[in-house]
């Protein structure tokens, strides 16, 4: 039977639901980090990141999960989290945060994602991305 009332984004799981429920984040994660490695104006970001790849992909899933509506799974594995100050000892400009979002539109034009997925992701993924520059830059004096 057809879900007469199609998930809405913000609302409960909606955005989870739109990016195609943890499978389809998952493989949004995935594309997202294999474009960084591959990509050289990418590259220096995915340079900052801890060598194990595996743990990095899952924390980015669980952490999405639940900040998509879905499942607080990063708190379940790995406890609470401040995504600033987890950010906090990484110099982060302006250039890092577009480097991160334009990544993320990268993998979701690569998977596919129709344009209102990207529309809605995009600007919501902005405002975490601002809080760890801002962090960065009054950690760093940058």
């Amino acid at each position: 039977m057809a879900d007469s009332n199609p998930p809405v984004y913000g609302e409960s799981d909606g955005t989870l639901q739109k990016v195609g429920g943890i499978a389809g984040l998952q493989s949004l994660v995935e594309a997202f980090y294999r474009i960084m490695e591959n990509t050289p104006e990418y590259r220096p970001l995915f340079d900052m990141h801890p060598n194990n790849l595996e743990l990095t992909i899952d924390k980015l899933v669980s952490f999405l999960s639940g900040w998509m509506g879905g499942e607080k799974l990063f708190t379940k594995k790995y406890g609470p989290i401040s995504l600033p100050q987890a950010h906090a000892h990484l110099i982060i400009t302006e250039k890092e945060k577009a480097m991160w979002l334009n990544c993320m539109a990268a993998a979701l034009d690569e998977l596919g994602y129709p344009e209102d997925v990207k529309a809605y992701l995009l600007p919501k993924l902005e405002f975490p991305a601002e809080r760890i520059r801002q962090v960065s830059a009054a950690r760093h004096n940058a």
